[in-house]
């Protein structure tokens, strides 16, 4: 890029990067028995290798009762060795190493911490939950210490920088908080005695690592919740701590807004930079900005108006590693965009207590290291679908040196993710099935039929040793009365998804006084929710479950949950369709039969397999030396993190087959 701010180095004390791009702490989930791992190496040296300016470990507790998930780092005396390979691993690809340390105060339960959680003030922690027990002063006392001595030991570690983490309601949060600080002792009440227990803990790690060691401070700049801090107070407090603070890492929200904390995926691009900007304004220090940060152009726009000096990026490089080399080398058009759909990242760390995984990077844990192989001998593989899950298989194929032919029966690639983009919310899924067609034309090997049957007649053209079913899936329709003679009809008021889609430029802006019914309290139903509150319509939505949303990640489901609250959307749970009328949906529930009439009506039930043709294949070629998958939505209709992993896993057939050692 021409006069790039964004890959200048930049000076921090006597720490120089080699450009101002930071890998922001964002939880692995990669510590088995709280100890740095093989994958954790494997993640930061790839990071490191990808030309980020300095990578972040995140976060290791100071304590052992300041853990707050399974995999997350302790830092203590035994994991030095561990941390010291890491450190030099990162150094030796030319990047810097921080590590952020903290004390995830309420945020746990005794079967991780090992004790009763403590924090600012006793309570109940409603997001565990768990009764928490408020922290004596001599244990505040302790609590300091403890961040003195994990840092001492972070710089034995090898790390060029320590960040303290003092923001997303963790122990330091929770003690700055209005919200969670309830006492009325000297660590209560005013801002000046809210932020003392900070400035003790900041005043313990400058006293451990000296004058020349840069410390940065994580923190929530506005809380985003009723009664919380706002940017205004967080400017306020900043006065009581800021003097031994060389670099301001500034993130907003709490766990009650964690769709703003981990960005809800119709979050502009940088949309929080007037934070930092804000606080480097007024206390003159180098800040970080950070936030649905994966286009350039933001990057340099931010650097370039003053709203930070250096960009974090979290989801952007466990979707792309390697995102500064390729910006850096003007290849812009390679990356591998995170959609922020936040399913393997937040999904697998908060919700299932796993390491991070990625929608659109089935390789996160051990990095693209299959391009190395090539198959020994001559390999003709015919995929048949060209959604993101056959487009993985294919473009996974070709890349290690298979005849790879792409069958598909419309006119354009992408599939499901591509119809599912238009949703103006979902814009941001059409950058992976993009990324996947660019990937295909760049490859030789891969040749590409649209308007093109998956028949057995058509596939025997090319003589294949492995066929690839993946024809996707289409909305599940039960045998409801009425359903299959309305929905998606010419004139009828029922549609399904796709039918929504299809005349999505043809809903009013402004549809108040309009209702809404959609039967279906999965992902697919919160879809036309959120499409038609946005236009202030009167919705209902009816799921025949206890629980709406049950299924989806954890900031996905909380920002459903503000957003059903702010547009008044009548829940209806235990309640099944029983009929579908021209205006009106029969339902059930407990009390018994009701009619819930509507101006339009929606169908999402769900979606269900297309495996028709894998069958017809598996007969078709029994009698030939030809292997046969069946991946993604065909096999079972699942989420797109699933088909990509399993088009990714092609490669595991050829190893079986014989074709790669």
């Amino acid at each position: 890029m021409n006069e790039s701010k964004l890959f200048t180095p930049v000076k921090i004390g006597p720490l120089t990067l080699r450009n101002r791009t930071i890998r922001a702490a964002a939880f692995e989930g990669m510590c088995m028995g709280n100890a740095p791992t093989d994958l954790l190496y494997n993640y930061h040296r790839s990071v490191a290798r990808g030309g980020i300016g300095m990578t972040t470990l995140a976060y290791a507790s100071v304590t052992r009762d300041g853990l707050s998930f399974p995999h997350q780092l302790w830092l203590r005396k035994e994991v030095i060795p561990g941390l010291r390979r890491i450190t030099d691993a990162i150094h030796s690809e030319g990047a810097a190493a921080s590590i952020q340390i903290g004390h995830c105060g309420n945020m746990s339960h005794k079967a991780i911490c090992g004790c009763r959680p403590v924090g600012a003030s006793s309570g109940i922690n409603i997001y565990s939950p768990t009764l928490v027990r408020g922290l004596r002063r001599d244990e505040i006392v302790e609590k300091a210490k403890a961040f003195g001595d994990a840092v001492r030991l972070a710089r034995e570690a090898g790390f060029d920088a320590v960040e303290v983490h003092a923001g997303h309601g963790y122990l330091i949060s929770q003690f700055l908080s209005p919200l969670t600080n309830k006492r009325t002792d000297e660590f209560g009440g005013s801002v000046e005695n809210r932020t003392r227990f900070c400035r003790m803990v900041i005043e313990e790690v400058r006293k451990q690592v000296g004058p020349f060691f840069p410390i940065m401070l994580r923190l929530s700049a506005d809380e985003l919740m009723e009664g919380g801090n706002t940017l205004e107070d967080t400017l306020e407090y900043l006065e009581y701590i800021q003097d031994e603070v060389d670099i301001f890492d500034v993130s907003c929200g709490l766990n009650g807004s964690i769709q703003y904390q981990i960005d809800a995926n119709y979050m502009k691009d940088g949309w929080r930079s007037y934070m930092p900007k804000a606080v480097r304004e007024k206390f003159g220090k180098p800040c970080i900005s950070m936030g649905n940060i994966r286009n350039p152009k933001v990057a340099e726009q931010i650097l370039a108006d003053g709203g930070a000096d250096l960009i974090g990026m979290g989801r952007g490089l466990i979707a792309e590693p390697a995102w500064v080399n390729k910006v850096a080398t003007g290849r812009e058009c390679d990356l591998r965009k995170c959609i922020s759909c936040n399913i393997g990242c937040a999904g697998n760390r908060i919700g299932f207590n796993r390491p991070i995984r990625c929608t659109v990077n089935p390789a996160v844990l051990e990095g693209d290291v299959y391009k190395n192989q090539k198959v020994n001998k001559n390999c003709n593989v015919v995929v048949i679908g060209g959604g993101t899950a056959g487009l993985e298989a294919a473009c996974t194929a070709a890349e290690v040196g298979c005849n790879t032919f792409l069958l598909e029966k419309g006119e354009t690639l992408g599939g499901l993710a591509s119809v599912i983009s238009k949703i103006p919310a979902k814009k941001r899924l059409a950058d992976f099935p993009n990324y996947l067609i660019h990937r295909a034309e760049q490859l030789e090997n891969l040749y590409i039929f649209t308007n093109t049957e998956g028949t057995p007649e058509n596939i025997r053209k090319f003589h294949p040793n492995l066929i690839v079913s993946s024809t996707g899936s289409a909305p599940l329709l039960p045998p409801i009365r009425g359903l299959h003679d309305r929905i998606d009809k010419e004139g009828s008021k029922v549609a399904s998804i796709l039918g929504m889609i299809n005349h999505i430029n043809d809903y009013p802006e402004d549809m108040t006084g309009k209702k809404v019914v959609v039967v279906g309290g999965g992902a697919v139903g919160l879809d036309v929710v959120e499409f038609f509150a946005a236009r202030n319509a009167e919705i209902s939505i009816v799921e025949m479950m206890d629980q709406i949303g049950r299924d989806l990640d954890p900031v996905t489901k909380n920002d459903m949950k503000d957003q059903m609250k702010k547009h008044h959307v009548a829940q209806l749970t235990k309640t099944a369709l029983q009929e579908v009328k021209d205006s009106s949906f029969l339902v059930k529930d407990a009390e018994g039969e009701r009619e819930l009439p509507f101006d339009y009506g929606f169908v999402c039930l769900g979606m269900r397999a297309q495996g028709q043709l894998f069958a017809e294949l598996s007969d078709a070629f029994v009698s030939d030396d030809v292997e046969i998958l069946n991946i993604g939505d065909s096999k079972r209709a699942r989420r797109i993190i699933d088909g990509t992993l399993e088009g990714r896993n092609i490669l595991n057939t050829l190893t079986q087959m014989g074709y790669l050692q």
